[in-house]
């Protein structure tokens, strides 16, 4: 799908999406859950359905009703599974280390980027634990044993999503586990996020000095819970109000934990550096916020001085490569913005001054260039805008009934 976007002011109130990953966390959990549990106020989109059928190859059960999923726990774990978590790497990283903790040889499917999107790490570690791998760098690739309780070694700089995937995986173990950080964990909130989810359904994980430590033989309980709303989705809106447009955000939890919350502060020093009614700058360690670099730019593109992002190289490895592809972006539609191997420098601009922009299949860069838009002097044309589906379906019906003006196109 391509659309035409006609710049316009956007006003008036939306309810963000839930958290795509709490959402994650919560339905595995309940999967792997003794009895019945209910998860309320989900926010369904492609990642969050490949999760739940993900869960139930395994030997979960769901049943979905409106916002509403009740989730039958595992009573007895599928001895088989084709796994297809089309182009989610939270489901990917999550799910592989659970199906080898029940003993399902398990077979993996991948859409987009996913199979390029690197697990070394999992068959490093999990090789040496009773699982074995048949895998060639892409997928499908297979897997099957079952995973031995022991000592895990991460890398810390490459995604936490590995840390969380084992957080799932080990407490349920004959044995207790440890995971051993060798380089600080970044992205440490959504780490946070799992143990505070886990908590939930009667695992307990204790931080440590070295890393975590996870005691062997526990049992997760059913539980029923509700979702929060989403502060990465949350971020688009926060800036789209940053740069001139006035709009009420619901279903955000104040005392989030959530690691993107930080766009609250950022936008805040933005308006503390800011002199003659104009925002100021900013310099963001995106080490822990790695979802908020493509918003950011666009934040960036209209303070008074030059803003950097720095600490950002895991973003190469994502939907798209995100330095490359939101400079690309922003550059085509009259931004000053350079990638850098590991960041951005975001020179201001006084209006963006429209074009034809390409998604990079990006569901976070499509969201960029409709924000973007509203400060634009002529249209913006963003090819491949159904990306946003992976995570925020009904992101331009919202958009719309902002006020946001565009209508689908057929480029030659």
């Amino acid at each position: 799908m391509d659309i035409k976007i006609q710049p316009s002011k956007l006003e008036g109130t939306v309810k963000i999406p839930s958290s795509k990953s709490y959402s994650h966390r919560m339905l595995i959990c309940a999967g792997l859950a003794d009895g019945k549990s209910v998860v309320s106020g989900i926010s369904f989109s492609k990642d969050i359905h490949a999760t739940i059928s993900a869960m139930t190859a395994l030997g979960a059960k769901f049943e979905i009703n409106g916002d509403t999923v009740t989730v039958q726990g595992i009573s007895t774990s599928s001895e088989n599974a084709v796994i297809n978590c089309c182009e989610s790497g939270s489901t990917l990283r999550f799910i592989i280390p659970v199906a080898c903790a029940l003993g399902t040889s398990s077979e993996f499917h991948g859409e987009g980027r996913l199979p390029q999107r690197p697990i070394d790490i999992y068959i490093r570690e999990l090789s040496g634990k009773g699982i074995t791998f048949d895998y060639n760098n892409t997928m499908p690739f297979n897997l099957s044993g079952k995973l031995s309780a022991g000592d895990f070694y991460l890398e810390g700089d490459v995604s936490s999503q590995f840390v969380t995937g084992l957080m799932f995986a080990l407490p349920v173990l004959d044995g207790d586990s440890k995971i051993i950080m060798k380089s600080r964990l970044e992205s440490k909130p959504y780490a946070d996020m799992t143990i505070a989810c886990l908590k939930l359904f009667g695992i307990d994980i204790s931080e440590t000095d070295y890393g975590y430590f996870i005691k062997g033989n526990q049992k997760y309980t059913s539980h029923d819970c509700t979702v929060e709303g989403d502060y990465s989705q949350g971020a688009f809106f926060f800036t789209a109000n940053a740069i001139g447009n006035n709009i009420k955000l619901e279903n955000l939890a104040e005392n989030s934990v959530q690691g993107d919350k930080k766009i609250l502060e950022i936008i805040d020093e933005m308006c503390y550096n800011g002199k003659n009614g104009r925002l100021g700058h900013f310099k963001a360690d995106c080490s822990d916020i790695p979802d908020l670099v493509p918003i950011l730019a666009v934040l960036g593109s209209f303070g008074s001085e030059k803003s950097e992002i720095f600490n950002a190289k895991r973003l190469k490895i994502k939907e798209s490569d995100r330095l490359l592809a939101i400079s690309t972006v922003l550059n085509a539609i009259g931004g000053k913005v350079t990638a850098l191997d590991d960041g951005l420098i975001i020179e201001p601009v006084e209006e963006f001054k429209g074009g034809e922009i390409d998604s990079f299949g990006d569901h976070r860069i499509v969201m960029c260039g409709a924000v973007a838009s509203t400060r634009s002097k002529n249209p913006v044309i963003i090819r491949g805008a159904d990306a946003v589906s992976k995570s925020y379906p009904d992101f331009f019906g919202d958009f719309k009934k902002l006020g946001g003006n565009f209508n689908v196109i057929n480029l030659e």
